[in-house]
């Protein structure tokens, strides 16, 4: 098949899980067109992964210190660029388009009548999962209008006995051979780097790794900054005893893989990342913190490490059932692939309620 990729440039896991899914896609013989679009200031880590591309300015949100800017991101958009972005692309020789949650490409495939399948997390939400209440009015409505698609394939922590899967883990996200007690990483893109020092500043005696904007590794006081390379983060990952971060999926997925407590701080105003915080909660995976608290992350320092959560391999079975063509249903592919991680045979159809119950139990998240 000739397929289009969208992908979102907003967050770094959009980019890692797009890149491992192409690659296996190509493998099976498939030939595949990248768009990109989102953040523009957005550096495209290993871009030859994702040639032959196309960029385009898309759509995305504007923040300030750990919120979201709702007046900035409506002044910013420029709706008109973005409809003639999706009537000029030359989308005829395409078979199948396939979207990590990128509002183009969606579009696209509709326009020209192209059979569309979305990979992402944000496609969970179109099942009955954690949703929080403390975002803009109409925050639901918009989010599953942003990319929408023909068959979504939707990730989370647990299948909340929907047709989800589980988190892709890249296969560089590995252990290290012990972790090292006082190493911390901490990811808040969200957040001023002085407002991260200040409240950091009181744990004298651990070492907090923060990436962040800067031209290279050094030291100020507790904190060693660092800029950001996939790399050097997936080692210090392996190596840390935690992880402080936002509420996005991607990096909270590989720690919960790796067995590392989290700690998030929710971008305020933005309901992906409340009702993620709200999920942790829920399924006893991590902490939470509305605010940089320096009271929370004490307590949470205390904590012991959790179990691994050893999510099973999702790129190449998803890839392969791209390849089979039969898409009329995600709910045999999710049962597969929950039941090689768990044993647990789960039906269609069961509640929320219960797959909370189900949590506690051996071999499932707790």
């Amino acid at each position: 098949m000739h397929i289009l990729y969208g992908v979102q440039t907003t967050g770094h896991g959009h980019l890692i899980r797009s890149a491992a899914m192409l690659q296996a896609l190509r493998d099976l013989g498939h030939t595949v067109h990248t768009l990109f679009s989102g953040d523009p200031s957005k550096e495209i880590w290993n871009r030859s992964h994702f040639e032959p591309c196309t960029r385009m300015q898309g759509l995305t949100f504007c923040s300030r210190r750990g919120r979201i800017r709702y007046l900035k991101t409506a002044g910013q958009l420029d709706l008109r660029r973005f409809f003639s972005d999706i009537s000029t692309f030359p989308a005829g020789g395409f078979d199948l388009v396939v979207t990590d949650y990128e509002p183009i490409s969606a579009r696209i495939a509709r326009r020209w009548g192209i059979t569309s399948l979305g990979i992402g997390h944000l496609y969970s939400f179109e099942h009955e999962v954690p949703i929080s209440g403390k975002s803009l009015p109409g925050s639901r409505l918009i989010m599953r209008r942003f990319a929408p698609v023909d068959v979504p394939l939707g990730l989370h922590w647990h299948h909340f006995g929907q047709p989800i899967l589980p988190p892709t883990i890249p296969p560089e996200v590995q252990p290290a051979a012990s972790a090292q007690l006082d190493k911390i990483l901490v990811y808040l893109p969200f957040e001023s780097l002085s407002d991260i020092a200040g409240f950091l500043r009181p744990f004298r005696d651990h070492r907090f790794f923060v990436y962040c904007r800067c031209q290279a590794p050094h030291r100020r006081g507790n904190l060693e900054l660092r800029p950001f390379s996939r790399e050097g983060f997936v080692k210090d990952l392996g190596e840390c005893n935690g992880v402080i971060c936002n509420a996005g999926f991607s990096l909270v997925s590989e720690a919960l893989h790796l067995g590392k407590k989290v700690l998030v701080k929710p971008l305020a105003g933005q309901i992906e990342q409340s009702s993620n915080a709200k999920a942790l909660q829920r399924l006893a995976l991590g902490s939470v913190m509305q605010a940089l608290e320096t009271g929370a992350v004490g307590k949470w320092l205390q904590l012991p490490q959790p179990r691994p959560q050893n999510y099973p391999d999702v790129i190449d079975p998803v890839a392969k059932w791209i390849d089979s063509g039969d898409w009329a249903s995600p709910l045999d592919l999710a049962r597969s692939l929950w039941k090689v991680r768990t044993g647990w045979p789960f039906t269609e159809g069961q509640s929320l309620r219960s797959s909370r119950q189900r949590t506690s139990k051996p071999g499932l998240a707790s």
